[in-house]
C-alpha cells in the first residue's frame, strides 16, 4: 500500500483529501505546519508528497527544495495562487506537478496515481543513483560534480571538488600535504606542493562557517591536513 503525506494547513481540504485517498486504497498521513511537515518528510519514507505553498513557519516552496536536495520522492504542489509565477518557482525547484485550488478530489487521486506509476516505472527500469557523499550539512554529489553547503549550492574549480570530495571520502584520517599532491594532481610531490595550501584555503572559504576556527577541514600542524566528523 502507497503511502502518501498531506502537507496542509487547512484542515477540511486536508480531511476530504485523504478521504478520497483512502478510498482509493492509499495510507494518508496530515501535517498541518509547514515545519512539521518538513520534518516528516525528511525523516519518514513516503511515496508521494502533497504539499500546499501556503503553510505556517514553513512554506511549500521552501519544503519543496530541501526535501528535492535529498529525495525523489513525487511531489504534487497545490495552491490558490493562479500566478503562473509560482507555478514556474515550483516546479523549478523540483515539484512533479502543480495543482490550482479548488480542484476535483477525483482529479487529484488520478494525478496521484499516474505520478505514482510514472515513479515506480523509473525506478524499476533501473536507473542507476547518483553517486553521493553527505557529511554534517555539506553534500557531494560525485555523479554531476555538484556541492550543496547547507542547502546551498558552491561552485568549485575542479581540483578543489577533487580534493574536498578525496578528503570527505576518507573522514578524520590526516593526510600530508605530498600525499595530498600525488593523489589530486596526479605527480609526485616534487612539484609545488604550495598549491595544496592554497586550495585548501580557497575550499575553507567556501564551506566554512569561520576560517579562523574550521570545523570541517583540520590542519594537524606539522603533519597535513583531516577532515572532522
Amino acid at each position: 500500500m502507497s503511502k502518501i503525506l498531506i502537507v496542509e494547513d487547512e484542515e477540511a481540504i486536508a480531511d476530504l483529501e485523504r478521504d478520497y485517498l483512502e478510498i482509493s486504497g492509499f495510507e494518508v498521513e496530515i501535517a498541518h505546519r509547514g515545519d512539521i511537515g518538513l520534518k516528516r518528510a525528511m525523516e519518514e519514507d513516503f511515496d508521494l508528497i502533497i504539499l500546499d505553498l501556503m503553510l505556517p513557519e514553513v512554506d511549500g516552496f521552501d519544503i519543496c527544495r530541501q526535501v528535492r536536495e535529498i529525495k525523489n520522492t513525487p511531489i504534487i504542489m497545490v495552491s490558490a495562487k493562479k500566478d503562473d509565477i509560482d507555478k514556474i518557482r515550483g516546479l523549478g525547484l523540483g515539484a512533479d506537478d502543480y495543482m490550482t485550488k479548488p480542484f476535483s478530489p477525483s482529479e487529484l487521486v488520478a494525478r496521484v496515481k499516474a505520478h505514482l506509476d510514472r515513479y515506480e516505472r523509473l525506478v524499476g527500469s533501473g536507473m542507476p543513483k547518483n553517486d553521493v557523499v553527505e557529511i554534517r550539512g555539506i553534500k557531494i554529489d560525485k555523479t554531476a560534480r555538484r556541492v550543496w553547503v547547507n542547502g546551498e549550492e558552491t561552485t568549485f574549480t575542479t581540483k578543489e571538488f577533487d580534493l574536498l570530495t578525496f578528503l570527505a571520502e576518507n573522514p578524520n584520517r590526516v593526510f600530508t600535504k605530498e600525499e595530498l599532491f600525488r593523489e589530486i594532481w596526479d605527480m609526485e610531490s616534487v612539484g609545488d606542493i604550495a598549491t595544496v595550501t592554497v586550495h585548501i584555503k580557497k575550499i575553507r572559504e567556501k564551506i566554512e562557517f569561520n576560517t579562523a576556527k574550521p570545523q570541517y577541514i583540520e590542519t594537524i600542524w606539522g603533519v597535513g591536513y583531516r577532515f572532522k566528523v
